[in-house]
């Protein structure tokens, strides 16, 4: 009996169509379809492809037509792109012989190794495998796997900036909180200094009486003879109010707010030596919690204050601010003339783009990074404009998605700046190049079948008149 080889790939998206293009160039048969209903589907598995790779951009569209498949089929491989972590440990419990696969999480080691490659200039991606720390450099033109730790120097940055945040707060109710509550403090401790020192009183005592002072209902007893005391307890008590009145409003502000910056603890913004990470999309915090996991301080810029990223960066630790990227205001306020670098890794290439511009106006000797892959804006502006280091999610992905389908099993691929290296058990980091066209023909053919009365030679089953799936959230 035949074995089975051909490839059924599902999605209009440009991993879809790079995907496609790859393989039909390596000479696989490949069958295309848009957005297939169930009769398309029974069509398609009727010749007994080797694999389906399901490349929808949202997961709800990627779960349902990964059922489909299996239920029409129940030995063909699968491989969905999915981004939430949840929808892809579902899929891989419910599903055999399926491989689902993640962008964000393929790209963000890549990304991170180019985060942290100001202080480590040959690390080309670097990622915590519970063990420890791996990176993989660049050496004497071969990529090698080695251990990676920061050096010194930026354990150093790291420590001074994290101490720094602690008393430089960044938002208006932080600094409320913290003016009101160093100023009652300060109260307190100079008048049990004065109580203890001047007037030999007992500890306790004085700490009493400094506490009414600062709660405004006086000094315990008089002090007879020492008028300038009683004067400068007075006055004392009226700045409490106003310390108190700063105080209160800055805790109701963290009460009714979002909280998404800390006042103390690891949630403080960073001052020096960190990573600045615009646009919490998947990538975005994938790059936080990556970079987090390795020790390197980061902050996250989004501008969509109900992203429903917020709330799982918020349960990691990572302080996010709720701004505009592009603001040159924004980036000085978060120290970016003293941070490694910047990622802008939203899913809309333009704003990246808007943002290195802005990066270099305040910095202009600042590393960044920028997420390419959806169009080809970041492209044709890199030819203009020296905006950084650019990674490609959608060739990335392709590489990993591709080795897949041709029967490899990769482990995962570092992106270079012109090809991907896919990891491969027994051979290492093997240059695995994708075509830089995302064209692969079906869409033109298939407006051709529907344009002519017949249909066209070589036509897939793609058809551009259905809609195709929901557009994707921010990624």
């Amino acid at each position: 009996m035949d074995q089975p080889d051909g490839i059924v790939v599902i999605g209009a998206t440009t991993l879809a169509r790079r995907v496609c293009a790859a393989l039909w160039e390596s000479g696989h048969p490949v069958d295309h379809l848009a957005a297939p209903d169930d009769q398309d589907l029974r069509r398609a598995l009727a010749a007994r492809p080797a694999h389906v790779a399901v490349l929808v951009g949202d997961d709800l569209a990627a779960l349902r037509y990964a059922l489909a498949v299996r239920h029409v089929s129940g030995t063909v491989r699968i491989v969905v792109t999915v981004f939430d972590r949840t929808v892809a440990q579902q899929l891989q419990s419910l599903l055999r012989r399926c491989v689902t696969v993640s962008p964000a999480d393929l790209l963000a080691p890549t990304l991170a190794g180019l985060c942290v490659a100001p202080v480590d200039p040959d690390v080309l991606a670097v990622w915590h495998d519970g063990d420890g720390a791996v990176a993989v450099r660049r050496r004497e033109g071969r990529l090698v796997r080695t251990v990676w730790r920061p050096s010194a120097g930026a354990r150093r940055r790291a420590v001074f900036g994290r101490l720094r945040g602690q008393l430089q707060p960044h938002d208006a109710d932080a600094r409320l909180l913290l003016i009101g509550l160093l100023g009652i403090a300060a109260v307190l401790v100079l008048d049990w200094l004065w109580l203890v020192s001047a007037f030999h009183k007992p500890v306790s005592t004085a700490f009493l009486e400094a506490a009414r002072v600062v709660a405004g209902v006086g000094p315990a007893a008089p002090h007879g003879g020492h008028p300038v005391y009683e004067v400068v307890s007075g006055a004392a008590m009226l700045v409490t109010v106003g310390f108190t009145a700063l105080l209160t409003a800055g805790i109701v502000d963290r009460l009714f707010g979002p909280r998404l910056v800390g006042v103390l603890g690891p949630r403080v913004l960073p001052r020096a030596g960190h990573v600045i990470v615009v646009g919490l999309g998947q990538v975005g915090l994938r790059l936080c919690q990556t970079l987090r996991q390795l020790g390197v301080p980061v902050v996250g810029v989004e501008r969509e204050p109900a992203a429903p990223n917020l709330r799982l960066a918020r349960s990691m630790g990572i302080p996010v601010v709720l701004a505009h990227g592009e603001d040159r205001a924004v980036l000085a306020r978060l120290g970016l003339g003293r941070a490694h670098a910047l990622a802008a890794v939203g899913s809309h290439e333009l704003d990246n783009i808007a943002v290195a511009v802005a990066a270099h106006g305040v910095a202009p000797d600042i590393r960044v990074v920028l997420r390419a892959g959806e169009d080809e804006a970041i492209a044709e502006t890199r030819s203009l404009l020296p905006l950084g280091l650019t990674r490609d999610i959608t060739r990335t992905s392709a590489a990993y998605v591709t080795a897949h389908l041709t029967g490899a099993v990769p482990r995962r691929v570092i992106a270079d700046a012109d090809c991907d290296h896919v990891e491969l058990p027994g051979r290492g980091l093997v240059a695995w190049p994708v075509p830089a066209r995302d064209d692969c023909g079906h869409v033109v053919e298939s407006l051709a079948c529907d344009r002519t009365a017949g249909p066209v030679p070589g036509c897939a089953a793609l058809t551009a008149a259905r809609p195709t799936e929901p557009s994707a959230p921010s990624r």
